[in-house]
């Protein structure tokens, strides 16, 4: 990493949430998805001649290294991919379709992450929960209506940027029945 000036450097621990000092060891992992992106392509495996192929399948690699086998915010894609929230969101919803089956594990523990910083006052008949991701709120609709098309959505909550209310039955199946 000596080749990369100190600006360069910052910029980059900046873009991927860390530290100067953990650079190195952060950078690491994405190595390891570039790594097995290149093996892949050699091996005949994933060939791609479209640029969006490309990126879908590298952002299904990088959740597999570089994310800890959980799905990156729209806002983390951004950063990566210099795309715009939109793009990014369509992005991840491409790679959660076409990689239903590969990253089910990461799925399912990004949902339960999230439904894990739901709260619910004593006797309340709505849980909340912050999300800074549109795709895991689309991901665990999607679970409730595969599972039951009668509990109803999770919605945002009026004039908040990001913060969501499950009604309770809605929770109950979730954190029950289906993300168990």
């Amino acid at each position: 990493m000596n080749q990369y000036s100190d600006a360069e450097r910052a910029q980059l621990a900046d873009a991927l949430g860390t530290t100067m000092e953990d650079l190195d060891a952060r950078l690491s992992d994405f190595v390891a998805a570039a790594e097995e992106e290149y093996v892949r392509m050699i091996l005949g495996q994933q060939v791609y001649s479209r640029g969006q192929d490309i990126k879908i399948y590298r952002l299904s690699l990088l959740i597999k290294h570089a994310f800890g086998g959980h799905l990156p915010t729209e806002g983390q894609i951004s950063t990566l991919f210099q795309t715009t929230a939109s793009e990014s969101r369509s992005l991840l919803r491409a790679v959660r379709a076409k990689y239903q089956y590969e990253l089910r594990q990461a799925i399912n523990a990004s949902l339960t992450a999230a439904l894990k910083n739901a709260s619910r006052p004593e006797g309340a008949a709505k849980w909340s929960m912050v999300c800074e991701s549109e795709n895991i709120i689309d991901a665990l609709n999607d679970a409730i209506i595969r599972h039951d098309g009668s509990l109803p959505k999770i919605r945002k909550e009026m004039g908040t940027a990001g913060a969501y209310e499950i009604a309770n039955s809605t929770y109950d199946a979730l954190t029950t029945k289906i993300l168990r």
